[in-house]
């Protein structure tokens, strides 16, 4: 292997001399004097363009060196600017420091990127010629339902429930490729706040009411096991009191009152609202905490009186009610927390709507999901029937 020519910047400037005062084309003068057309072209360009700044140094070593190490220190100082920019892509995948490079291509050189990032030049032009392959491409549609599902749900919403969105629309895809995508595009659901509470002194449960529950709040049918509980909701006029029941089996809030007072009259509200939608006449478990307005004769007898079992938690124990102080946390994570509401009837606004057309809506598509997933594995088989 022949060992590469150098020329001194004289030598240039000489040679590009020649070619100004010569009448001979600059191909002619390079085969004359043995040097490469296109070089001999590129050093025209450059004198051109840098006039007395081009090709510095007189010839001598120390011109040399020195123009030498000002290169050097001019790739060093963009390949210090890049990779401050950019380095973090490195634990990324080859793909995305190709996305990385080509849309950095106006700013810095393409081999330049290509060496810093540790990929090879001829894979990146490759890669941009490349068309998109059919799991791009899904995955680009796929990435487009799931922003406008994100946008729809005010951004609330992780992977799990966004697969089920998903699904529940005819599209496959498993929670890891969805919380994937999610990552990629900057999209997540808002995180758990903790909270440590301080609560008042629990009454005394009444005559005959027991833990029916005992924390199990799992539920193979509806309308047999259900949780009650109450919540407030800070506005700048004043608290508002959210009562639900939810259904253990279904996670539906049955029944829900709001009031500007949490007593007992609120309460049965909502109780009667749940037993307004309750389709059969079979007695339900309510489970509820010590709070006074669940301990209130009022509420005891209305229960008595619509084949509801009254059931409470022990003194101190705020897990066995955990059903219901989990859709609490559900609720103010997914949307109270998000809010700043002005008046008691703009909370009361939107959490009907929080209640009705988001919550409510996702649990019925879930039990629809459920009971087909049910159904497929009892149809008989064709082959055995």
């Amino acid at each position: 292997m022949s060992k590469r020519k150098r020329y001194s910047p004289e030598y240039k400037r000489e040679i590009v001399e020649l070619v100004r005062r010569s009448k001979s084309s600059c191909r002619q003068v390079a085969l004359e004097v043995g040097v490469n057309p296109n070089m001999l072209t590129r050093w025209v360009r450059e004198a051109e363009a840098g006039g007395g700044k081009a090709f510095p140094g007189g010839g001598t070593p120390r011109d040399e060196e020195l123009a030498r190490l000002k290169r050097e220190l001019t790739r060093v100082t963009k390949e210090r600017d890049f990779l401050k920019r950019r380095g973090s892509v490195l634990r990324e995948a080859i793909t995305e420091r190709y996305a990385v490079i080509e849309r950095c291509r106006s700013d810095y050189p393409v081999g330049m990127m290509c060496r810093c990032l540790e990929v090879s030049t001829s894979g990146f032009y490759a890669w941009v010629g490349r068309k998109p392959g059919p799991r791009a491409r899904a995955n680009a549609g796929l990435l487009e339902r799931i922003r406008e599902i994100h946008e729809d749900s005010k951004g609330v919403i992780g992977a799990p429930r966004m697969r089920e969105d998903l699904v529940d629309e005819g599209m496959h895809a498993s929670v890891n490729r969805v919380a994937r995508l999610m990552a990629r595009a900057g999209l997540q659901g808002w995180p758990r706040r903790t909270r440590r509470r301080f609560g008042g002194k629990p009454g005394a449960r009444p005559v005959g009411i027991e833990n029916r529950l005992e924390r199990d709040f799992h539920a193979n049918e509806p309308e047999t096991k259900w949780v009650t509980d109450i919540t407030e909701i800070v506005t700048q006029e004043g608290k508002l009191y959210l009562c639900v029941v939810v259904d253990l089996y279904s996670k539906l809030v049955v029944g829900w009152s709001m009031h500007h007072r949490q007593d007992r009259h609120m309460v049965v509200r909502a109780v009667q609202m749940a037993v307004w939608q309750r389709q059969g006449s079979s007695e339900v478990i309510l489970h509820s905490d010590r709070g006074g307005q669940f301990i209130s004769g009022t509420y005891q007898k209305f229960l008595g009186g619509n084949a509801l079992v009254s059931s409470m938690s022990a003194v101190g124990h705020c897990a066995d009610n955990a059903a219901c102080e989990g859709f609490f946390g559900m609720l103010k994570r997914e949307r109270v927390h998000h809010r700043c509401y002005r008046t008691r009837d703009e909370a009361r606004a939107d959490l009907f709507d929080y209640l009705e057309r988001f919550h409510n809506p996702r649990m019925r598509r879930r039990v629809a999901r459920r009971d087909r997933e049910f159904s497929a594995l009892i149809k008989p088989s064709v082959e055995t029937g």
